[in-house]
């Protein structure tokens, strides 16, 4: 025993002797005060007239008992009174200032042990070291340092060990030890009591760190074919709603986490490594009571409410929670997301079973004939990115609405003639123009379209009218001198396709047959002025032109 503890044991023993004297002293005091208390002396009085009998007679004595005579107390004082507490509290001062005093050289006595040892409670790496000095605990670590075995708690149940001796382990004395002995405020040692210091140290030992590396490699932990991915909790479409399915635990290891936590376990000297509570996995993020789950959750349901019916006259779709459920998922961070591919993919649905624009069409001609008219940009189109934006929105509102879907292209009607029954005719084949109005003919015209052996034939095909003007000038090409090819005034024009429309051709000497293929146009439909005239009060903007042949 060093000179240090053989004081610090000294002081201990002297001051328990102290307080056990003290209280010795106490214990003779308290019998002495007992004994000085006066017991009353016993008297006899002899009784009064007392006449001696003659020899040869006895008297029976008659039975008396004398009835002792009342002795009056005297009356404590105030003075007196005053006295006796006064003493009474010196007694009392003296005998707690006794002890405190003791407990003061008590506490500064242990205060000076813990100087130089470990306090009360106090565990380095998980090992109970109270009361132990540094060379204590040096020596515990060097009988240890040889049959040295880290043991990894793997979170299926699983046990690796990693052996001291394959890594060429052993232990270097230091001075982190002393340190942290000189680091604890040894006059707050009471705090320990309750406190229980717990230091996670390097104590000094060193190893083949090459040797090392080769065990953790050959650890089965790390097999990839052993590791399982963690898997959130995430909110699950069960019969009716969203419900949240619990996490799951994988067994993925964290390498760079893993890799430090066995290096601070040898260094802490450390006997066990359980590699969930060290962090060692790749634990999920979200958690069957997180915030964000439950929210995610609740947003899904509210999603659920919303009912989107598309109309189609006289055909109707309908999006309702059967369907939503499908669409929307959460993502890495729990925010709830629509999966974009599959809602896309159900709008490109609805634009192939509706879209008729670019379509070859069934046409029934002012003659009673039926034909298969193609090209032109004539019907129905959905505008499918402003659908996708307004679906999702009455979605996430959880609206329920009917209505139509968003169009970049509109018809007259949803049903087999999306013409509807108004709309212009040509009848390329028979050099026919044609206005039907609900359903009558109530305009029928020759004319003279372009000219097919220039090049210049009338493209068959399904269009609107663009507008209508009076008093226009037709140019042809620009040439680079700044003229055009031709120029010509017309007095009724109603274009249809680009350059392509209805006007009055006065230089035309008659219109119909066959004249197209000498005389033909540049594409336009050429009509006698008083039929172009007609043709220009019936029509408006947007109504249907077919060419067909």
């Amino acid at each position: 025993m060093s000179n240090e503890d053989k004081r610090a044991d000294e002081i201990v023993e002297e001051i328990m002797k102290s307080i056990y004297d003290d209280l010795d002293n106490m214990e003779k005091e308290k019998k002495i005060s007992e004994e000085c208390v006066e017991e009353p002396e016993e008297y006899e009085e002899e009784p009064e007239g007392y006449v001696e009998e003659p020899e040869g007679y006895v008297e029976e004595p008659e039975e008396y008992e004398e009835e002792p005579e009342e002795t009056e107390e005297k009356p404590e004082t105030e003075a007196e009174r005053a006295y006796r507490k006064h003493m009474f509290r010196k007694k009392l001062s003296i005998i707690f200032g006794s002890i405190f005093g003791v407990l003061i050289v008590i506490y500064v006595g242990i205060a000076l042990y813990f100087g130089s040892h470990f306090m009360f409670y106090t565990k380095i790496n998980g090992t109970d070291f109270s009361m132990k000095n540094v060379r204590q605990v040096e020596a515990y670590m060097e009988q240890q340092v040889a049959d040295y075995v880290l043991t990894l708690k793997e979170s299926d149940g699983d046990v690796e060990k990693i052996d001291g001796q394959d890594i060429s382990l052993t232990y270097v004395p230091g001075e982190e030890l002393k340190k942290y002995v000189e680091e604890q405020n040894n006059f707050l040692w009471i705090t320990s009591l309750w406190d229980h210091p717990e230091i996670e140290a390097s104590v000094g030992v060193k190893y083949d760190k090459t040797k090392l590396s080769e065990e953790i490699a050959a650890l089965q932990c790390l097999k990839k074919e052993n590791q399982t991915v963690s898997v959130n909790a995430h909110p699950e479409f069960k019969e009716t709603q969203f419900e949240v399915v619990p996490e799951v635990v994988g067994t993925q290891i964290d390498t760079e986490k893993f890799n430090e936590q066995i290096k601070k376990a040898l260094d802490g000297f450390q006997p066990e490594l359980d590699l969930l509570k060290s962090g060692c996995y790749i634990l999920p993020k979200f958690v069957s009571d997180s915030e964000e789950v439950i929210k995610a959750a609740e947003n899904m349901n509210s999603y659920l409410g919303a009912e989107i019916t598309y109309d189609f006259n006289p055909n109707t779709e309908l999006v309702d929670s059967a369907v939503i459920a499908k669409w929307i998922t959460v993502n890495d961070n729990m925010e709830v997301t629509f999966n974009e591919k599959v809602v896309k993919e159900y709008i490109e649905g609805l634009a192939e079973k509706y879209n008729t624009r670019g379509k070859p069409r069934k046409f029934t001609t002012a003659n009673g004939n039926t034909v298969t008219v193609e090209g032109g940009v004539y019907g129905w189109k959905i505008d499918q990115k402003e659908e996708y934006k307004l679906l999702t929105a009455n979605i996430e509102k959880g609206e329920k609405v009917k209505r139509e879907p968003a169009y970049a292209h509109r018809a007259a009607s949803h049903g087999a003639m999306d013409v509807g029954d108004t709309y212009a005719e040509v009848d390329l084949s028979n050099q026919k123009a044609y206005f039907i109005k609900d359903g009558q003919v109530v305009l029928s015209s020759d004319v003279v379209t372009g000219n097919p052996n220039r090049g210049n034939a009338t493209p068959q095909g399904t269009y609107t009218l663009t507008y209508k003007t009076r008093n226009a000038v037709l140019r042809g090409d620009r040439k680079p001198e700044g003229t055009y090819s031709y120029e010509t005034p017309v007095a009724y024009w109603m274009p249809f396709n680009g350059g392509i429309g209805f006007h009055d051709a006065t230089w035309q000497s008659s219109f119909g047959g066959s004249r197209y293929k000498s005389h033909g146009s540049h594409g336009c439909i050429n009509m006698p002025k008083q039929k172009a005239k007609e043709m220009y009060d019936l029509i408006s903007d947007g109504t249907p032109v077919i060419c067909h042949y």
